[in-house]
């Protein structure tokens, strides 16, 4: 699929002109889009392409590793089911998933990627209307990602990046969670029994944060038009209060420190003027 892939994205490769492909998937297409990724990336580095020169719609269900190391300028839409491995490496990359338009089932309820999705994500964002398996964000460095659900083991040894989780978790979410920061929309109480408190807190959302969240609920519901995102942001006054912050207490020291330093940098700016 690579391949076909390559050839009909010759004019966004040749010459960034956007190119904006549709295809059918099955789940014996295995690591679609690394490929490709790897050809924008011989040819034009790890800076990619601009946003969405790429644009790749897929329906089905797609096979291991969907979006494999995914680089910048590419977009990946996948209107089905997804197994295990999703995002893989993405680097710079975006990933839409929802169920097919036939579902009769709420997606916000149901597993549509498998497990171990996103592991060792190192830029890019990503949307998925639905619920993921086990070891959500495993190693995230740096990806922007909205789920409706996860398994156990969520944002195991994740290092950077945003992360929100719009439904239920399972056990042992944030274990050893050294960066980033996820938030989590769900009972303080009932949460804090499923994560793991050894390397994080729990805090209340910030004025900085509930932009992060606005952002990306909008980005959501624009690409996904999940009924759940919807609910929330039409009262997202009141609902954003909602979202349990989850950050890693070594991080938090980082970014502290962090401002007090661009604080001390603008001060003598201003003296020199």
């Amino acid at each position: 699929m690579d391949r076909k892939l390559i050839a009909l994205a010759k004019p966004a490769l040749e010459r960034k002109e956007r190119v904006r492909v549709e295809m059918e998937i099955k789940n014996t297409d295995r690591a679609v889009g690394a490929m490709l990724s790897g050809e924008v990336c011989r040819r034009y580095g790890e800076k990619g392409l601009p946003e969405q020169t790429i644009y790749c719609k897929f329906k089905g269900i797609a096979g291991q590793s969907f979006g494999a190391w995914l680089a910048k300028g590419i977009t990946f839409e996948l209107e089905g089911l997804s197994n295990d491995y999703v995002g893989k490496g993405i680097s710079g990359g975006k990933l839409i998933i929802y169920p097919g338009k036939g579902a009769d089932y709420p997606a916000e309820e149901n597993i549509i990627i498998g497990n171990t999705t996103f592991y060792g994500a190192i830029s890019g964002e990503a949307y998925i209307r639905g619920r993921a398996g086990e070891r959500f964000c495993i190693r995230n460095s740096g990806l922007y990602a909205v789920v409706e659900g996860v398994g156990d083991h969520g944002c195991e040894y994740m290092t950077g990046g945003r992360v929100v989780v719009l439904g239920p978790v399972g056990r042992n979410f944030a274990a050893g969670m050294s960066g980033g920061i996820a938030y989590v929309y769900a009972s303080r109480e009932e949460f804090q029994k499923r994560c793991n408190m050894k390397m994080v807190e729990l805090e209340e959302v910030d004025k900085e944060d509930i932009t992060i969240i606005d952002y990306l609920l909008l980005n959501h519901f624009r690409y996904t038009r999940s009924p759940l995102a919807q609910r929330i942001l039409d009262e997202f006054d009141e609902q954003v209060r909602k979202f349990i912050k989850v950050i890693p207490l070594e991080y938090k020291r980082v970014l502290k420190k962090q401002k007090v330093e661009e604080r001390l940098e603008l001060k003598e700016e201003i003296k020199e003027e």
